[in-house]
């Protein structure tokens, strides 16, 4: 490895660390201007111009706020839990491709960290890894309402992740590819959403139980759990799981828009290259807008028709979607 590549891959892991972050406060706002809006209120409009400093006063008042650690807590754990759960949601950027390549003084910067052959697997796992943090942080605390949270995440999570990896199986076999790149590309004429819908949909549905999201957002029901696995939790620490959310809902959101919308590409259009992640970053919001609407619109579910819908219903579908495109790829 030559050092130039070495500076370059220091740069763009700064860059994901950075955009990230900002992404994770902007999208906190976005979130209650655009609920705010559907509710017929005002949200935050205070903090700075049209209340765009509202994210920086909130994390200003975060670090000054008290942190607390249960007497009877495990001290170790308590402390690592934030850390696992927010690690995964940056580390997965590492795949996602946001454009082919840009010149810069006659050096070709790919538009992504690293473009790895078992992409997809690579998703998967990494993103699999946060149900360690919630289910620690349950544990951790010593609370039986924290330890009832983890609980249903774990259980939540798990059962979600089959209906979730099924439906990235379709692409797959569409592309022939696991890499992201490969199946971006192989996006030019047609979105795989319109090729198969059932597995885009499923995937999007899937997406908002791996990120604990209404109405999927049963791990903290406060009506029942007092805020549920990060109940003892304050400041910094409360911060990191919030950061972890917001992160990940970016993540699925960049996920379902590689896997089924393009990616980066426009159909039947050729675009500049230095285009390339505006398309993307235009598709990312316009999923992200929709998270927002569910969560404004459905109310919860009861957990029982929760793990009965990911068991019953979404994981039958998700093996049909795959037996369907299997069947029309032979045929065709």
């Amino acid at each position: 490895m030559g050092t130039a590549q070495f500076i370059e891959w220091t740069i763009k892991s700064v860059v994901i660390f950075l955009a990230g972050a900002g992404g994770f406060a902007y999208l906190t706002l976005m979130e209650r201007r655009v609920l705010a809006r559907i509710q017929t209120r005002i949200g935050p409009n205070r903090a700075g111009p049209a209340g765009l400093l509202q994210p920086i006063a909130d994390g200003i008042k975060l670090i000054f706020k008290e942190e607390l650690i249960p007497d009877r807590a495990d001290k170790v754990m308590f402390v690592l839990a934030p850390i696992v759960t927010v690690f995964p949601a940056m580390v997965i950027w590492a795949v996602i491709p946001w454009g082919t390549s840009v010149t810069v003084f006659g050096y070709e910067i790919k538009l992504y960290l690293a473009d790895v052959d078992a992409g997809v697997l690579y998703l998967t796992a990494v993103a699999s890894i946060a149900v360690y943090g919630i289910v620690l942080s349950g544990w951790a605390s010593n609370n039986k309402y924290a330890l009832l949270g983890g609980l249903r995440s774990s259980a939540q999570m798990i059962s979600y992740e089959i209906a979730m990896g099924l439906s990235l199986v379709v692409p797959i076999m569409l592309a022939g590819s696991m890499s992201l790149v490969d199946i971006v590309e192989a996006q030019s004429d047609w979105w795989y959403a319109i090729k198969n819908p059932i597995a885009f949909i499923i995937f999007l549905i899937a997406a908002l139980a791996e990120v604990n999201r209404a109405p999927f957002d049963m791990p903290e029901a406060e009506q029942e759990l007092v805020a549920g696995y990060h109940s003892e939790y304050s400041g910094m620490k409360f911060a990191l799981f919030f950061m972890a959310e917001y992160i990940k809902m970016i993540a699925v959101s960049a996920m379902a828009a590689t896997l089924f919308l393009g990616g980066y590409k426009l159909p039947f259009v050729e675009i500049p290259s230095f285009l390339e992640p505006l398309v993307m970053l235009a598709k990312v919001i316009v999923l992200l807008f929709g998270m927002i609407w569910v969560r404004a619109t459905l109310p919860r579910f009861r957990y029982d028709r929760l793990m009965a819908f990911g068991w019953k219903v979404l994981l039958p579908l998700a093996l049909f979607s795959v037996f369907i495109t299997a069947v029309i790829m032979v045929i065709w």
